[in-house]
C-alpha cells in the first residue's frame, strides 16, 4: 500500500491542469524588449523632433528652428508623461533634443543636429561588435541578466550562435547608420540627414528587435524547461512526503 498511494495520488496530479512553474520561466520577453526603448510609441515620438526640424529649417532661420525644435520636443514630453509613460524614456527623448539644439546653436550649423546621433551609432557599432569578438555577446548578457544569471548559456552552443546573431544583427544597425549618416553629414545635406535619420530609425530598430526576442526565446527554450520540469519534479516529491 505504501508504494501504490504515492503513484494513485501522482497519477491524480498529472492528470490536473499544468501547473505554473512550467509556463513562469519563459514569460513574454517580447513586451519586456519593446518597453525598455518606450515601444513602437516611443520610435514615433523621437522622430517628431527631427521632422519638425528639418522641415522648419528649410523655411525658417536657424534660431526660429531651434526653438520650435525644442518647443515640439517639450509638449511630446508632457504629453507622454500625462498618458502615464515613464519618466526616464519621456524626460530622455526631450533631453536628446536638448543637447541637439544647444550643439547647433552653439556650431551654427543645422547639420550639427545629428552629430550625436552619428557617433552614438559608432559607438553602438564598436561596443556590440566587441561584445561578440570577445565571446560575451550583449544580447545573450542581457537574457543572463533577466534571469539571476543562474544558467550557464554560454555553454550551449545553438544558444551563443543564437546571440552572436542578434548582436551583429545591432552592430549592423549601428554600423549602417554610421556609415550613411556620416556620409551625409560630410555631404552638408541636413534635409538627407533627417530624412535618414528617420528611414533608419524605426524600421531598423523593429529588425534588430525582432532577432533578438528570437534569440532570446530559442535560448529560453533550450535552458528553462529541464529546470522547470525538476522544479515540478521536487514540488510533487515534497507534497508525497506531506500526504504521507
Amino acid at each position: 500500500m505504501s508504494t501504490t498511494e504515492p503513484q494513485h495520488d501522482r497519477t491524480g496530479r498529472d492528470a490536473e491542469p499544468p501547473t505554473a512553474p512550467v509556463a513562469v520561466p519563459g514569460a513574454s520577453p517580447a513586451p519586456s524588449v519593446l518597453d525598455q526603448v518606450g515601444g513602437v510609441s516611443g520610435f514615433v515620438y523621437s522622430a517628431i523632433p527631427v521632422l519638425v526640424f528639418v522641415t522648419a529649417n528649410v523655411f525658417l532661420p536657424l534660431p526660429t528652428t531651434i526653438g520650435i525644435a525644442l518647443a515640439t520636443g517639450l509638449a511630446l514630453t508632457v504629453f507622454r508623461l500625462v498618458r502615464g509613460e515613464r519618466f526616464a524614456l519621456a524626460v530622455g527623448s526631450l533631453f536628446g533634443v536638448a543637447v541637439a539644439a544647444a550643439i547647433v546653436a552653439w556650431t551654427g550649423s543645422a547639420k550639427d543636429f545629428f552629430a550625436i546621433g552619428i557617433w552614438i551609432s559608432f559607438v553602438g557599432f564598436v561596443v556590440f561588435s566587441g561584445s561578440v569578438l570577445l565571446r560575451r555577446p550583449l544580447t545573450g548578457t542581457a537574457w543572463s541578466l533577466a534571469h539571476g544569471r543562474r544558467y550557464d548559456w554560454r555553454a550551449d552552443r545553438p544558444s551563443l550562435r543564437a546571440h552572436d546573431l542578434a548582436t551583429l544583427a545591432t552592430a549592423a544597425t549601428f554600423g549602417a547608420r554610421f556609415v550613411v549618416q556620416q556620409w551625409l553629414y560630410l555631404a552638408d545635406t541636413t534635409t538627407a540627414l533627417g530624412i535618414a535619420r528617420v528611414a533608419m530609425g524605426t524600421p531598423l530598430s523593429v529588425l534588430s528587435a525582432l532577432v533578438f526576442v528570437w534569440a532570446y526565446r530559442r535560448t529560453t527554450k533550450r535552458l528553462l524547461p529541464t529546470t522547470s520540469r525538476g522544479t515540478t519534479r521536487t514540488q510533487d516529491h515534497d507534497e508525497e512526503h506531506r500526504d504521507d
